[in-house]
């Protein structure tokens, strides 16, 4: 996703029939479908059968087979509940007649009520923070292979940067814990549906990294296989996807080849606005 037009050309998908849609995808270095490019499409195609005056609050998404980023997706939908204050769909995304990939969500009246929140942790501002490839720039001289890899993976279409540096040569082991701010490069004029399909789409970004840190020295020595299995996301709040936002992840457990990840979105001011749990395959090749 080399701007925010093109992740928007993904995410705006092509109405086949009632609750049928399809949509394209983009080349990934790692040769499959990105699972976040996916989320945003499937609460795109749900979003075209939901009553205007509803705004996601969840989805719950699970990965079940690799996408091909040759051939196109097709989501169907299912229109499962239009209640009084909530709506649920349900999504499927095929390939070749195969689901890849199924999503629940569900849909909300703007009401009020109650809150609170937690506190976002006080970290460094992003104006004096590094991205991604300055932070990785030692490595590119000291270990090209490595470099050409790791710069790879985020997307040009959205600024990463990482309050600490997780990047180091040689690797060490580090806590599972992560704080990212992040943001979209260029201007996004959308409504909020959309911010949130973006949004979906970039929260896959770094979950599974946050995962592997412990393990960062065993990974540099080995053939891994990495791919998220399940992911679900709760919309807290209203936020713009090309303003600052801290994504705080941390990562419980990693068991059986997976690894188990948390995340939590702030925009600048403190306020959280999206939660994220994920759990990914991180498999040891032999």
């Amino acid at each position: 996703m080399e701007s925010i037009d093109q992740v928007l050309e993904l995410m705006n998908l092509e109405q086949l029939d009632v609750c049928l849609y399809r949509g394209q995808s983009y080349k990934t270095p790692w040769e499959r479908v990105f699972g976040g490019q996916v989320l945003g499409q499937s609460l795109h195609a749900a979003y075209q059968t939901v009553p205007k005056d509803r705004i996601a609050h969840s989805m719950h998404a699970y990965f079940i087979l690799p996408g091909d980023c040759d051939h196109p997706i097709i989501y169907e939908v299912d229109t499962i509940r239009d209640g009084g204050s909530f709506t649920t769909r349900r999504v499927v995304a095929k390939q070749r007649g195969k689901a890849i990939f199924n999503m629940a969500a569900s849909f909300q009246l703007a009401q009020s009520g109650l809150e609170h929140q937690m506190d976002m942790p006080k970290v460094k501002a992003p104006e004096v923070t590094k991205s991604v490839s300055e932070r990785l720039k030692p490595i590119k001289f000291l270990s090209p292979k490595i470099y050409k890899k790791l710069i790879g993976i985020d997307p040009n279409a959205f600024e990463f940067r990482p309050v600490t540096n997780p990047y180091s040569l040689p690797p060490q082991n580090l806590d599972p814990y992560l704080q990212v701010w992040f943001k979209s490069i260029a201007k996004a004029d959308v409504d909020l549906p959309m911010q949130q399909q973006l949004l979906a789409a970039a929260s896959d970004f770094g979950l599974l990294r946050t995962a592997a840190l412990p393990h960062q020295t065993k990974i540099m020595m080995k053939k891994m296989v990495f791919a998220s299995l399940d992911h679900a996301m709760w919309f807290h709040k209203d936020f713009r996807i090309d303003e600052w936002m801290l994504f705080e992840t941390d990562s419980p457990s990693a068991s059986n080849s997976r690894g188990f990840t948390r995340g939590s979105i702030y925009n600048r001011e403190g306020v959280l606005i999206a939660s994220v749990a994920q759990e990914g395959l991180m498999r040891i090749l032999d």
